[in-house]
C-alpha cells in the first residue's frame, strides 16, 4: 500500500458509483463487516494526510470511514484503503470490490 493521493483515490472511488459492490470494513477491536453488498450512488474522499471516505448506498444510507492513510488499487478491480498509526499498525480498513471478498 502507498500513501493516499486524494485525486487518484477519488478517481478510483468514482469507478464504483452506479455499481453493486461488496464492502469489507473494519476498525480495530470494535467493528467488522465482510461482504456487505450495496449499490453505490455517491463516493467522496476528503482531508490531508489523514483522509475520510464516504459512500452513499442505495440512495438512503452512508458508510463513512476516517483516519485513512494508505491505498492500493489491486489487479482484481478492488480498492483497498487503510489507516495506519504512527507505529505502522493498521487501525481501520475499507475495501471495495465487485466480487465478494474471501471468507
Amino acid at each position: 500500500m502507498i500513501p493516499i493521493n486524494r485525486m487518484e483515490v477519488e478517481a478510483e472511488l468514482r469507478k464504483f458509483v452506479g455499481s453493486e459492490v461488496y464492502i469489507h470494513s473494519e476498525a480495530t477491536s470494535f467493528m467488522f463487516v465482510r461482504n456487505f453488498k450495496v449499490r453505490v450512488t455517491h463516493a467522496f474522499i476528503a482531508g490531508e494526510e489523514s483522509f475520510r471516505a464516504a459512500l452513499r448506498f442505495d440512495g438512503h444510507g452512508w458508510l463513512r470511514m476516517e483516519a485513512l492513510t494508505h491505498f492500493e488499487a489491486d489487479g482484481q478491480g478492488r480498492l483497498l484503503l487503510a489507516g495506519y498509526d504512527d507505529r505502522g499498525r493498521m487501525n481501520i480498513a475499507l475495501h471495495i470490490g465487485r466480487e465478494p471478498f474471501p471468507e
